[in-house]
């Protein structure tokens, strides 16, 4: 006998979501989050930081239900299990696996990094005012405009050049540490030089805040002084602008150590357990697992845990990977970090064109960045909903969905990877 064929689908639903007013935003008008969120007439004064699209509860979205009342997506996909798809219902227990953001960045965000999900369990049942989840939170960030980011240890001949040329930040390190890392080679790896890199970074993070005042005043009035004479390294530019967002910060040297990302539009980062990143600049597409767990180090007023940080980072010393997406169809391009949580399609569609997004297994949410149209599914009354800037829908697994466009449309669609199903 034949199994029976799946319900159909729920319909799309229209979403309402969160914005966070964190301080590193930019402000009113400036902000495409404030545009997003339809915000007519947006608080000049006032930063729009993230958009936040999913489950999570410090910045849930909703919806409205059949009545007309509005309730939580959570609440919505507990009553509607057959929207995640079976295998995602199986594997995260009825719960949207992945957070969907935009980012408006004007001041330097904290340098911080994401704990694997064995520690964020422990962080969390140590300190759930601060660690509010116990969820791993593997990310990725998108482009929209030019991006910029402090992302993992720079090579060790970059670091030998920070000490030969900063001698400010050898005092606090320690001249040990100093010259033993000053002796490797750059094709020297394995446990001595993280264990090296690991004592000097721990140093140079908890060192008395006299001592970093002081070498931050020596620094900064050095480079103020060289630059008459000279054009500054883009880093030396860093360290300036980071000075006069966060004065007397540890953080403003430790930028020394990490690689300064340059992101394109279009271009990605994405970013694993562990390793320590910083978001400096610029507005960007960013989607990771559902947690809000950040351990912060520098550069924030926030509560600060740099023991935890410097004991639970990699040390890895590479460049990171730049994803440019990989077309998948006409119009599309897919960013698949190695994260079985999400991954985002980025639509280009012009006017007066229909494309269709292939049904998958999973859950999906679509945001429209630029552009008005309709997006189209057999499951919805009257067969469409209007799109245009600022949309947010949740699209139920076994969803295929056809968007016509009036004029040019920019859409992205977080879902979960495609590995997750091969």
């Amino acid at each position: 006998m034949e199994d029976p064929p799946p319900p159909p689908p729920p319909p799309p639903q229209r979403l309402r979501c969160a914005v966070q007013h964190y301080e590193w935003g930019r402000r009113g008008a400036a902000s495409i989050v404030a545009r997003l969120a339809d915000q007519q007439d947006p608080d000049l004064a006032r930063p729009y930081a993230e958009l936040w699209m999913g489950t999570h509860p410090s910045g849930p979205s909703t919806l409205l239900d059949g009545d007309g009342d509005l309730m939580l997506l959570r609440d919505w996909l507990a009553r509607t299990p057959d929207a995640l798809g079976p295998a995602v219902a199986a594997r995260w227990g009825g719960d949207l696996p992945f957070l969907f953001k935009v980012l408006s960045v004007a001041k330097a965000l904290s340098i911080q990094a994401h704990p694997d999900k064995k520690r964020a369990e422990a962080l969390h049942a140590l300190r759930p005012s601060v660690y509010k989840d116990d969820n791993h939170k593997p990310e990725m960030a998108i482009a929209i405009t030019e991006f910029r980011a402090l992302y993992g240890f720079a090579a060790i001949q970059e670091l030998k050049d920070v000490l030969r040329t900063v001698p400010e930040v050898e005092g606090l390190i320690g001249h040990e540490h100093a010259a033993k890392l000053m002796s490797f080679k750059e094709y020297d790896a394995g446990n001595q030089v993280k264990s090296t890199l690991q004592s000097a970074f721990a140093n140079l993070m908890l060192a008395s805040k006299d001592m970093v005042s002081e070498a931050l005043s020596k620094l900064i009035s050095r480079l103020n002084i060289e630059s008459k004479i000279r054009t500054l390294t883009d880093k030396e530019e860093l360290v300036l602008s980071l000075e006069r967002q966060y004065q007397e910060d540890v953080g403003v040297l430790a930028a020394l150590f990490f690689n300064y990302v340059k992101l394109s539009p279009g271009e990605a980062l994405h970013i694993g357990a562990n390793e320590p990143h910083a978001y400096l600049s610029g507005e960007c597409i960013e989607c990771m697992a559902t947690s809000d767990n950040v351990v912060r180090a520098g550069l924030t007023p926030k509560y600060k845990d740099i023991q935890t940080l410097c004991s639970m980072l990699t040390y890895k010393q590479a460049f990171p990977e730049i994803l440019q997406g990989v077309p998948v169809q006409p119009h599309v391009r897919r960013y698949s970090p190695p994260f079985d949580e999400f991954e985002v399609d980025w639509c280009l569609v012009p006017a007066d064109e229909v494309v269709t997004i292939s049904s998958v297994p999973g859950p999906s949410v679509f945001l429209v960045i630029t552009g008005e149209g309709g997006l189209h599914a057999e499951s919805l009354s009257g067969g469409k909903k209007e799109a245009k800037e600022g949309d947010v829908f949740f699209v139920p697994a076994y969803t295929e969905i056809n968007l016509s466009t009036h004029k040019s449309m920019q859409l992205y669609r977080a879902g979960v990877n495609s590995r997750f199903f091969s």
